[in-house]
């Protein structure tokens, strides 16, 4: 029997939309009027590697057992009796509303298993305006945006976790994929290096720019043993460069690939340097959250390669301050050369990527660095920092609690993220770090 996954909240909240993106289809009628959705609908999806039923309910209304709302809200409390995990859903635009917080409590009255998604959450603030959700006491809410497919990949991967494992317990049944995608620029050697992994002329590569146009996944067993899906992509050119149609499809489904990955190879032609593009490509993968190595690709036509890796290096350190220490590659997939370094730099980054620190060891570094450098004036007044506590791995994520905390400069914040990667060895990963203030109950 699969394990159920109820999608529940308040109306217009984007809980359809979010179902037909988890189950890959357009299977639910979707529109900004609320009450679209009536009746339970199911799907059989699979999430990060577990097949899963996936419901989608009604919204959420308190009225009267004999209208239709509250038959409406009776099939969706059916569903939640029957579920082995509730996704309750809210709308970040709009923030906590009393008819939200009315329903968590209700859900959590239900012991059933519940993890808070913070919907339309899209763009840099969207996962700020999610942490909200912690005063519900329903745990750690996950922000994504449905509509723009943002941070889904990432809900995915949280179901999966919090479902009871299947009763196939072999190790062959236990072990998942490390998912990495090749990306860069067009004609960069993605294709050349896609197929000397995989011992095949698999992809159709030559001399000519944009010869792939589709993201193109395989899996393969790596030389340390473990399983890899390799994922292919058509190379990302500048959006104004970007034609109509065609190379505008590939481009999406290249995005579409990056944000899927866990592991992001980024390979840059050595012989021509990093370009301005490539730091683009960069900036995109720190954006998505996504762990990355760069391979500098054709390195057997490289002719000083000392200089070419210090300028790589210096170009990469100065302009990609965010993803300080990334690892370099350099190889060549005709040759072979540098290649067997590269399977061992991924597992090394993805394990950074996967980092979780404990809270005691993470408040004595905040309180040495605050002692090092005491937070800055703002206004004239002194902000007091209380503690510090990780939300999430993959990338590391950490949520900064203390007095008008949310105004603390972005130089100070740049020392503290420095401080983190320097003091727990996060080099090459993006770092996250919110901030949230507490309220003077008096300030009124």
């Amino acid at each position: 029997m699969l394990p159920r996954v109820v999608i529940a909240g308040r109306p217009n909240v984007g809980k359809s939309t979010l179902f037909n993106r988890l189950a890959g289809a357009r299977l639910a009628l979707v529109a900004d009027t609320p009450g679209v959705t009536r009746d339970r609908k199911e799907a059989e999806c699979v999430l990060a590697g577990t097949k899963v039923l996936l419901v989608d309910t009604a919204g959420l209304e308190e009225a009267a057992p004999d209208t239709l709302p509250g038959r409406m809200r009776a099939s969706t409390a059916h569903a939640v009796t029957e579920s082995d995990l509730v996704l309750f859903v809210f709308d970040a635009r709009s923030g906590l509303l009393p008819e939200d917080e009315h329903f968590a409590t209700w859900l959590r009255r239900t012991g059933k298993p519940v993890l808070v998604v913070a919907n339309k959450a899209e763009g840099r603030g969207g996962a700020a305006a999610a942490m909200e959700a912690y005063t519900l006491g329903l745990g750690e809410p996950c922000a994504v945006s449905a509509e723009h497919n943002e941070g889904v990949y990432d809900l995915m991967t949280e179901i999966a976790d919090r479902l009871p494992r299947p009763e196939d317990t072999s190790e062959a049944a236990a072990e998942l994929p490390l998912h990495f995608a090749i990306v860069g620029r067009p004609n960069a050697g993605k294709s050349t290096l896609m197929n000397y992994l995989l011992g095949e002329q698999r992809m159709i590569t030559g001399p000519e720019p944009g010869l792939t146009r589709d993201a193109v996944s395989v899996d393969i067993t790596g030389p340390d043993g473990k399983l890899y899906r390799l994922v292919d992509t058509a190379g990302l050119r500048k959006r104004a460069k970007v034609d109509e149609g065609l190379e505008r499809m590939s481009t999406s489904s290249s995005i579409e690939a990056l944000k899927k990955a866990e592991m992001v190879v980024l390979a840059i032609d050595a012989v021509q340097g990093v370009q301005e593009q490539d730091l683009h490509i960069a900036r995109l993968i720190e954006r998505e959250g996504r762990a990355c190595v760069i391979a500098l690709t054709k390195w057997d036509a490289v002719e000083e390669r000392g200089k070419g890796r210090q300028a790589a290096l210096d170009r990469i350190s100065i302009s990609l301050s965010q993803m300080k220490g990334i690892t370099l590659v350099p190889l060549s997939a005709e040759t072979g050369e540098g290649i067997p370094k590269l399977f061992p730099a991924i597992r090394a980054t993805y394990e950074i990527w996967n980092t979780r620190i404990p809270t005691s060891q993470l408040n004595r570094w905040f309180e040495a660095a605050l002692e090092k450098f005491p937070p800055p004036l703002v206004e004239g007044r002194r902000l007091k920092l209380r503690y510090i506590t990780q939300i999430k791995a993959r990338p590391p994520t950490f949520a900064l609690f203390g007095t008008r905390a949310e105004q603390v400069p972005e130089t100070y914040q740049r020392y503290l993220v420095n401080s983190l990667r320097e003091n727990f060895n996060l080099p090459g990963v993006p770092v996250r770090l919110y901030l949230r203030g507490t309220k003077n109950p008096y300030a009124d």
